[in-house]
């Protein structure tokens, strides 16, 4: 969720009435995306309206900058070095707030207007978004062209040489344009990171990245790492259901291939059974006759 100016992003304006219908449960994090001190300044108008007897509406926010100017100009106007300056205020307020300060770095593989992105620069930019106070980077290929070779690529700079991040302080934002979202999470794992973004049936987009598709998808990302090393709570076929709800109320295709095997699945299922009733009241019939 984001907390915008209403005039900036309409498609924002409804956040607060969101923050205050969710059901919310103590010991779990609600980020809202923050672009600028407006932003926390309503975020933080909205808390203090709040009891104290309640679950906060949230204890996290999330800044996001770029790794390259042209998206960054796009995106929030400012080039990025302007970005980190702006955000360098909000992360400072908010944790004297006593909130939680996540980090996001979009484009990191490359960027819709101007092309390849150095790794260099997306470490660099990590770095500084660590330095004002962010407790995780997370990296996005916002774009979705990455693939495990350009990803392995990526995190070896990241993580490796003079000022290396360590891979715990990272995360992957892997949105699935070219299918491959699921292989680059496999391709980040291996380099020691162990949190990732996802969207049930692989929900969202950026609407300053065109052809980008949204997140890789939570129920294919679980499926993928059944029966291996790496535990991975949450239930795959309940999951799958709200992927299906979700996509269907908002009229758009599941990009979700694990939900909608399941989708299949369930239908085949409910199709048996319905021959099975209609069967056995036929034989009900005729032994009367």
């Amino acid at each position: 969720m984001t907390l915008l100016a209403h005039t900036y992003t309409l498609q924002m304006a409804g956040t607060p009435e969101v923050l205050k219908l969710m059901e919310r449960h103590k010991g779990l994090h609600y980020p809202v995306l923050v672009p600028n001190m407006k932003g926390l300044e309503l975020l933080l108008d909205l808390l203090s309206q709040q009891s104290k007897s309640e679950v906060p509406y949230t204890d996290e926010i999330a800044v996001f900058t770029a790794a390259s100017d042209a998206f960054s100009k796009a995106n929030t106007n400012c080039t990025v070095a302007e970005s980190l300056e702006r955000l360098s205020e909000v992360a400072k307020r908010a944790t004297k707030e006593g909130l939680r300060v996540r980090g996001y770095v979009s484009v990191v593989i490359d960027c819709p207007y101007s092309g390849k992105v150095d790794p260099v620069r997306v470490k660099s930019v990590s770095q500084a978004l660590l330095d004002m106070g962010c407790y995780e980077i997370s990296l996005g290929d916002t774009v979705g062209t990455g693939n495990p070779t350009t990803v392995s690529r990526l995190l070896r700079t990241v993580t490796e040489g003079s000022g290396g991040i360590p891979a715990f302080k990272l995360a992957g934002h892997f949105h699935d344009t070219y299918g491959m979202g699921v292989a680059n999470i496999l391709t980040a794992l291996e380099h020691g990171v162990r949190t990732f973004d996802s969207a049930v049936g692989g929900l969202g987009g950026c609407p300053y990245s065109p052809g980008a598709t949204g997140n890789v998808a939570t129920e294919d990302v679980l499926y993928a790492l059944r029966g291996s090393q790496y535990e991975t709570p949450g239930d795959l076929d309940a999951i799958a259901e709200v992927g299906s709800w979700i996509s269907k109320t908002l009229k758009r295709p599941n990009a979700s291939r694990v939900g909608r095997a399941l989708e299949a699945r369930r239908a085949r299922e409910q199709l048996e059974k319905e021959r099975e009733n209609d069967g056995g009241a036929a034989e009900s019939i005729a032994a009367k006759l």
